[in-house]
């Protein structure tokens, strides 16, 4: 594998890096007695559903767009499309208990979180993200601080790429937070990426670094609160992803790629993803594999396997994708690299479907590609 600066460092030597923005705070509260629905403990449901839209509305802060017809508050959003551009739309859920736990993360970072997944989704088809729609579903004694502090991390994230919260919906739960985020976004027709357009021959590439946010992952369950002091990076990697939006365009409108898709459920389960619909097959050399310097100290402390962490770990929310063969590639991929502030790394290349899926160790050993990423229903 190779060893870069945090979520990054390239392939392609780049001047700084890029940080990720917001910072963890406090855990989420639990309701207590108090009365007052200012804030701090008291529960929402002290003020009800229509009192608290309106406060969304307000701690979303949304300036006035001429495509927003009708925003929050009414049966429904009517927006305003822009002419000649292709609508994406995608929705992802953060169901407490499977996605997070309220005990090891701020209601600020979950909402940050839970738009950073969606933008991340817009940024695989080289998209940019316009509008968003948020349910919510809370149990009665969800402290009033927390809805707050949530919506405040959802429009932080979102505006940091000029997205806007339209509209969504408020239920009552016995059970625990489940936030459910659907969002549009737009791209040009000559400039869209799916899984389906690489062709035997071409590199494969991936942005920033993989295997921090499954370790940091790992330090949580393993040391609690001490884990953002042993291995701070890592647990923020996990807490606060960082969208690949801006590079995703870039990518896009360079005319290099072929297919793209966005590292979720891990490195080994998304590219096979990518090579079943494409229809071809995939050699990925491990030692090229980009990891970040704290990875692998951390592994061996947590007695994982750094290669595994890369490879099938998730979360990572990196972008993968392949693009044609060739010197004008390597020198596009400096200049997306240099003007975004972040490494892309070609790790492997495209092969005839029959000749399989592999991963070549530093070696020479030739292994089979096998998905061990996350699936829901497993």
């Amino acid at each position: 594998m190779a060893t870069h600066g945090t979520r990054g460092g390239p392939a392609f030597p780049l001047p700084g890096g890029r940080a990720r923005v917001g910072t963890r705070g406090r855990p989420f509260r639990r309701a207590g007695g108090h009365t007052s629905v200012s804030g701090g403990t008291a529960p929402i449901s002290k003020l009800g559903e229509f009192a608290l839209i309106e406060r969304a509305r307000t701690l979303l802060g949304n300036e006035s767009d001429p495509r927003v017809l009708v925003g929050i508050g009414d049966d429904t959003a009517a927006l305003q499309p822009t002419q000649g551009k292709i609508l994406l739309v995608t929705c992802d859920t953060q169901v407490e208990g499977t996605h997070f736990r309220r005990d090891r993360m701020s209601a600020h970072d979950l909402g940050r979180r839970a738009a950073a997944v969606n933008l991340s989704d817009i940024a695989s088809m080289g998209g940019a993200p316009t509008f968003a729609l948020v349910s919510l579903s809370l149990p009665p004694d969800f402290p009033l601080s927390d809805f707050d502090d949530l919506f405040r991390g959802i429009g932080d994230q979102f505006r940091a790429f000029s997205a806007k919260v339209v509209g969504g919906n408020l239920a009552s739960t016995a059970g625990g937070l489940v936030l459910d985020i659907t969002l549009l976004g737009e791209v040009a027709p000559n400039q869209i990426l799916t899984r389906s357009g690489a062709r035997p021959g071409d590199r494969i590439c991936v942005t920033g670094s993989l295997g921090a946010s499954a370790a940091g992952l790992r330090a949580i369950e393993r040391f609690g609160e001490a884990a953002e002091t042993f291995f701070p990076e890592l647990v923020r990697a996990h807490r606060l992803p960082s969208p690949r939006v801006l590079e995703g365009q870039e990518i896009a409108r360079s005319g290099i790629a072929t297919a793209m898709i966005d590292v979720s459920d891990g490195l080994a389960a998304d590219l096979l993803h990518l090579c079943d619909a494409s229809r071809v097959g995939a050699v990925v050399h491990m030692e090229r594999v980009p990891v970040c310097r704290e990875l692998l100290p951390a592994a061996e402390r947590l007695g994982e396997s750094p290669e595994i962490l890369a490879l099938s770990g998730g979360e990572d929310y990196e972008l993968l994708f392949t693009a044609r063969a060739g010197p004008e590639t390597d020198e596009t991929l400096r200049q997306i690299a240099d003007a975004c502030g972040v490494a892309l790394t070609i790790i492997g290349e495209t092969v005839p479907k029959e000749e399989g899926t592999w991963i070549v160790h530093p070696d020479g050993r030739r292994t089979p590609l096998t998905a061990q990423g996350w699936n829901h229903f497993r």
